[in-house]
């Protein structure tokens, strides 16, 4: 019997099979005019820190992509909230507000696995093949489990699909350049690597890239992940209460 958490997830993966070869195609055309663009562009002969740039950018890709996937559940919220009225259906319906949170915080995360796993494809295709071990895959979950818990809470907040963009554009797109996806934090100045450390997609991408090259990462990087995981859906599910009062 489905109840709780397992019933807004089940609907959103309905959702997401109905999609599935679309949201597929989509998740692989940045990363791939990234690999491109960036990749033969900066050439197999730039290193960085004893890897190639393709090697270097690729992990970086897998942090921001699982990013902006994660975060991609808000706008799902807001087409059911704003269109199809479903969250006013979940408000009438048995379900806890942490239930609803936990349902849709999944839904998040299983799109970050899906945008990971074609860029690990991808991957393939440029000759590059990372370390998939368990310290790479316990950072790429909290990783997407700070974004998709922030996704929620934002989706709660948002009166329209305008301020939805403005989020992104204002949050997610200056992390996504800006997080050590496509250049080592360590060579701006001291002050700017100071304000990116506050930055959740910093420490995700320096724990993936640290691992998918056999490297052992920074403990500190899981542990702030995973403070800002467990802040991040507190605040979903006050928002949450808030929107269903």
């Amino acid at each position: 019997m489905i109840q709780g958490w397992t019933a807004v997830y089940y609907r959103e993966l309905l959702i997401l099979k109905r999609r599935l070869s679309r949201m597929l195609a989509s998740m692989s055309v940045s990363p791939l005019l990234y690999l491109v663009a960036f990749g033969y562009a900066m050439g197999r002969e730039v290193e960085i820190e004893g890897h190639t740039y393709m090697e270097f950018l690729i992990p970086g890709l897998v942090a921001m992509s699982s990013m902006t996937q994660a975060f991609a559940i808000a706008s799902e919220i807001n087409i059911s909230r704003f269109y199809w009225h479903i969250f006013e259906e979940f408000q009438a319906a048995p379900i806890s507000n942490i239930a609803y949170v936990l349902g849709e915080v999944l839904a998040g995360m299983t799109r970050a696995f899906l945008a990971v796993c074609v860029i690990l494809i991808l991957g393939l295709g440029f000759g590059v093949v990372l370390s998939c071990n368990a310290l790479f895959w316990i950072a790429l979950i909290l990783n997407s489990f700070v974004f998709a818990s922030l996704a929620v809470g934002m989706a709660m907040l948002v009166k329209s699909h305008a301020d939805q963009a403005m989020l992104t554009s204002f949050v997610i797109t200056p992390m996504a350049f800006l997080g050590g996806t496509f250049f080592p934090v360590d060579r701006l100045p001291a002050w700017a690597q100071k304000v990116l450390f506050l930055l959740p997609l910093t420490h995700a991408s320096k724990a993936i890239r640290a691992a998918s090259f056999g490297d052992r990462p920074d403990p500190w990087s899981y542990l702030v992940l995973a403070v800002t995981g467990g802040i991040f859906i507190f605040i979903a599910f006050l928002c949450v209460n808030r929107a269903r009062d």
